[in-house]
C-alpha cells in the first residue's frame, strides 16, 4: 500500500507557500526604508497569510 499520491499533494503545496512566502517577503523588503521596517517585512514575509485572512474577516464584518 502507497500513500505516494497524498505525500505528492502535500509537497505541491508547500512549494507553492514556499514560494508565497519569498514573494512576500520580497515584496515587503522593497516597500522598507530603514532598520525596523526591514525588520517588519521579515515578520511580515513569513506571517502574511495570517494577515492576509484578518483583512478579508475584517472587510467582511464591516458592511
Amino acid at each position: 500500500m502507497s500513500n505516494s499520491g497524498s505525500n505528492a499533494g502535500a509537497a505541491g503545496g508547500g512549494a507553492i507557500y514556499g514560494l508565497g512566502i519569498f514573494g512576500a517577503l520580497v515584496y515587503f523588503w522593497q516597500q522598507a526604508d530603514v532598520f525596523w521596517e526591514y525588520v517588519l517585512a521579515v515578520f511580515k514575509g513569513l506571517f502574511w497569510p495570517a494577515f492576509m485572512v484578518y483583512e478579508v474577516f475584517a472587510a467582511l464584518g464591516h458592511h
